[in-house]
């Protein structure tokens, strides 16, 4: 079977492909746009995908697909329907970042919380030689014992946030986007509590009609003085023109590692903040530890092996 991975550049540069050598005719694409998928696809048995679009106007032009393998858990960029009614199998792949996705969390909380930004600015221009003193606390931070933390989103990454966020002492609330994620282990509670009352607040949700817009302004006004803020759930959650309004507005710290729109818009409304202490950017990749993208992609090949019965 002819295999081709449209967007192999997703995993990486440094990511090893021989995982695939047991295929016998697999071609693989850094970077596939609209006009160069028909071509590149036309062939193939099986696509291998993270981000490209197969809609049903690309995929009536595939006549031998029988699988789609997506690098990734969303399908939003597969019409499913349009797959189930032609007999094309779509497989995602899921619970390979938890703990990449965990850890980038700590990473841009303690980063924020620690001001990072400034600090590392004021060592590097010198300012720390010609003190008086040994240290420099002209911006204070927090400790997170005994804060609370609001975790919205308590799917397999909000769980396991949650549980290391209680090992640092952290009091946990969530709130469930689906209404189907019950934990007896912490406390549930609507979402305008959770922002009212929250010292720090992650998402860690899926963007659906639940999800779209569900931080507006009458929302991220609920949030206290000096919250943190954290979205690596999708972009999209947060409506960014308001959340940039709320930044003139009140002092918080944002971590966001997904935008609504990937790559970044160059007149994005959070641009005039990008300089800000209180305003962390990370370009979506929490989910992408060495480790996190091996795991995919043995996903990924064990799926194709599933569906070609290529036994080890």
């Amino acid at each position: 079977m002819k295999v081709v991975f449209l967007d192999a550049q997703t995993l990486g540069a440094d990511f090893d492909f021989s995982i695939f050598d047991h295929l016998s005719d697999f071609k693989i694409f850094q970077t596939t746009n609209s006009t160069e998928l028909i071509d590149r696809a036309q062939e193939a048995h099986i696509i291998i995908t993270n981000k490209v679009v197969l809609d049903a106007q690309a995929l009536k032009k595939l006549p031998k697909l029988k699988l789609i393998c997506i690098a990734a858990t969303g399908t939003n960029n597969i019409d499913l329907d349009y797959c189930e009614k032609n007999n094309i199998v779509v497989k995602n792949a899921v619970d390979y970042s938890t703990h990449s996705v965990t850890q980038h969390t700590f990473t841009m909380l303690f980063h924020l919380i620690g001001n990072s930004k400034y600090y590392q600015k004021y060592s590097e221009s010198f300012q720390w030689t010609t003190s008086p003193v040994f240290t420099h606390l002209d911006k204070s931070y927090f400790e997170i014992s005994g804060k609370n933390w609001g975790v919205i989103g308590l799917g397999n990454i909000g769980k396991n946030v949650a549980k290391i966020a209680q090992a640092f002492g952290c009091k946990i609330q969530y709130y469930s986007t689906s209404g189907k994620n019950i934990n007896s282990d912490f406390e549930s509670v609507d979402l305008e509590t959770l922002l009212t009352t929250s010292d720090i607040v992650s998402i860690h949700a899926p963007l659906n009609d639940n999800t779209k817009n569900l931080l507006n302004y009458e929302k991220l006004k609920l949030l206290k003085d000096e919250v943190i803020l954290l979205n690596l759930g999708r972009g999209g959650i947060i409506n960014e023109v308001d959340l940039a309004r709320l930044l003139d507005q009140k002092k918080i710290g944002v971590g966001l590692d997904v935008l609504e729109q990937e790559p970044m818009i160059l007149d994005h409304p959070l641009q005039k903040h990008l300089t800000n202490d209180n305003l962390y950017i990370t370009p979506h990749i929490a989910w992408a530890s060495k480790e996190a993208r091996q795991k995919l992609m043995e996903i990924v090949c064990q799926h194709i092996k599933d569906f070609t019965n290529i036994t080890d």
